[in-house]
């Protein structure tokens, strides 16, 4: 057994709850999990876990020796990565968690361009606007776009994107502009599903944010087909600007309720927590931050 290898597939299994998931991950069996687990607690003589069906959960001496296995994991990365040649040329695998539009439409240019300089990285991207667990997906980095980030989250600031409220002139002919947010009641809305509260826009009125309801005949998880949408004069939606403005520019659709404007959202990459960040993982972070803060 390979104590340091059997130690990284613990820490995995205790971090996702699941041998399958791990399994999967690293694309070995299910029973090569099993044991090398089982051999570590043969060779520890202490139960680690407790498996059930359904289930899976640390021991006391399972949850002390998981603290002990990331530091010592983290040392031994951290050691070889000083002397390693990825210090001179990155190489390796960096799995992205990518929202889908802004991934798309600005990301994956420069995730080509990085792929060229860098030809010894190899890239597995997901994308998908519903928030991944990291650890349970076994992402390296993820680019999330939000007000706030979740508690707990070890994440770097890239960029800035602005929400816009927007419209057809078309539509705004027949229905007329939205002079104020408590406006949009009477309005038809077409709203983003994967926000938190989709039925209810935030504006910023008076210094104070202003919940706003609003009703949606149409819905989607895709900002770019809401956009569409509105630019057929079907109603109002709300959308980053990095969605809007190919729209804009050809004068599709119209800004309106600018002085409503919330402060900008960040543009965030987000990291698993208690890993040691692989050098490849930094220079792509660098690399996202020096293009996003010139173009965003």
């Amino acid at each position: 057994m390979n104590k340091l290898q059997a130690m990284q597939l613990f820490v995995r299994v205790a971090e996702t709850g699941s041998f399958t998931a791990v399994a999967d991950q690293l694309n070995l069996a299910r029973s090569v999990v099993t044991r090398q687990i089982s051999a570590l607690e043969t060779a520890l003589g202490a139960k680690l876990m407790t498996r059930s069906t359904r289930s899976l959960s640390l021991t006391a001496a399972g949850a002390a020796y998981l603290e002990k296995c990331r530091l010592i994991l983290n040392m031994v990365d951290s050691a070889e990565a000083d002397v390693a040649q990825e210090k001179v040329e990155p190489r390796g695998r960096i799995r992205l968690g990518l929202p889908l539009s802004f991934g798309l439409e600005r990301l994956m240019p420069l995730l080509l361009d990085f792929a060229q300089q860098q030809p010894h990285i190899q890239f597995e991207m997901d994308f998908s606007d519903s928030r991944a667990n990291l650890i349970e997906e076994g992402i390296d980095l993820s680019i999330r776009i939000t007000a706030q980030l979740a508690l707990g989250d070890i994440a770097r600031q890239l960029g800035t994107c602005q929400l816009m409220t927007l419209a057809s002139p078309a539509y705004l002919g027949l229905h007329g502009a939205p002079r104020s947010p408590d406006e949009l009641r009477y309005h038809e809305c077409l709203a983003y599903s994967e926000n938190l509260s989709p039925s209810a826009w935030v504006y910023a009125v008076q210094g104070r944010e202003l919940r706003v309801p609003v009703r949606s005949r149409i819905m989607a998880n895709n900002g770019t087909a809401l956009v569409q949408a509105a630019a057929r004069g079907m109603g109002i939606t709300r959308q980053p600007d990095f969605i809007a403005a190919p729209f804009l520019a050809r004068g599709e659709v119209v800004a309106v309720l600018s002085d409503f404007d919330l402060e900008p959202l960040g543009i965030f990459a987000v990291l698993p927590s208690n890993r040691y960040i692989p050098h490849r993982v930094k220079v792509l972070m660098e690399f996202l931050a020096q293009a996003l803060q010139g173009q965003v």
